[in-house]
């Protein structure tokens, strides 16, 4: 089997069986290609079934030369250990050459957040006079409100919106379905986007359904909310790397901070794991630190 159709199959399985999103299967398939050109270039004469250990760890030595992050290192490797998985599942290879493979080991790295204080700071430069004015805020709004995925937003289509009882439908990774709560004010400025601006914009053929539209009448693409939201946050004066998932981290660390319970989060955030969850949990340090140091007979000397 050559790397052409080993790759096109993962894709077909990824897709199928996987039920992985558009943007993860095109991410495992780049990392694939990185590992076919290194192949091809120092190993022509094999194939994806023959590659050994030895090579793939020539070329996790490779990423390194080329200057290439660690982290990005590690989430190929999670893709090459994944493509070998499925030609196990296969049994067109009896045993797994990336089993043993290492990815470099990572830092648990913290999430960029918006305090309450900066988030009203990034509403208030929206002018709901101008044209996009009512979708910007109601968008906004249901990021921070319901600490959706930007693809989750964008996806999100009319039918899901459950005003009556205050909830969202969100389709989230692998196409699992969760019920969401959103706030009094953000389904507010949702509903005037609907009543209003929405009903100037005449959707295009198949995007109908779809909460969120541009000046063409299209899906908002996940591209243009990254646009809208460093425009926001340049405009508010805020020199954090903001983006749209800094509002979902934003919302899971606020509830936290405000002692909601772990388990609760992870069904709004759809985590599959609580452990991922319990990053969040880190906000709380400052405030422990302060109340040791207020309260403890021997706080101060910490």
């Amino acid at each position: 089997m050559n790397w052409e159709k080993a790759i096109k199959q993962f894709e077909y399985y990824l897709k199928i069986e996987k039920s992985l999103s558009k943007n993860s299967v095109l991410a495992y398939k780049q990392d694939m290609f990185k590992l076919k050109s290194f192949a091809e270039n120092f190993y022509p004469d094999l194939t994806p079934l023959t590659l050994t250990y030895r090579h793939l760890q020539d070329f996790t030595i490779e990423l390194g030369k080329m200057g290439i992050s660690a982290f990005t290192q590690a989430r190929i490797i999670s893709g090459i250990k994944a493509f070998y998985k499925f030609l196990m599942y296969e049994d067109l290879i009896t045993e797994d050459p990336a089993q043993l493979l290492e990815a470099p080991k990572l830092g648990r790295k913290l999430p960029e957040t918006l305090s309450y204080e900066e988030i009203t700071q990034m509403l208030e430069c929206i002018q709901l006079g101008e044209k996009e004015g009512h979708r910007n805020r109601a968008m906004i709004e249901t990021l921070y409100a319901s600490g959706l995925r930007v693809s989750e937003l964008t996806d999100l289509k009319l039918g899901n919106i459950y005003k009556d009882i205050g909830f969202l439908r969100v389709i989230g990774k692998g196409n699992k379905e969760r019920l969401v709560p959103i706030g009094k004010e953000a389904l507010k400025y949702l509903e005037l986007y609907l009543k209003h601006s929405r009903k100037e914009v005449t959707p295009a053929k198949g995007h109908e359904e779809f909460v969120f539209l541009n000046n063409r009448g299209k899906k908002l693409s996940r591209v243009m909310v990254f646009l809208i939201i460093k425009k926001l946050a340049e405009a508010a004066g805020i020199r954090k790397s903001v983006s749209p998932h800094t509002f979902r981290h934003s919302f899971a660390t606020h509830l936290i901070e405000g002692g909601a319970d772990l388990r609760a989060v992870q069904d709004m955030l759809g985590h599959e794991s609580i452990t991922t969850t319990e990053i969040y949990t880190h906000l709380d340090r400052d405030y422990l630190r302060q109340v040791l140091t207020e309260f403890h007979p021997r706080g101060k000397t910490f």
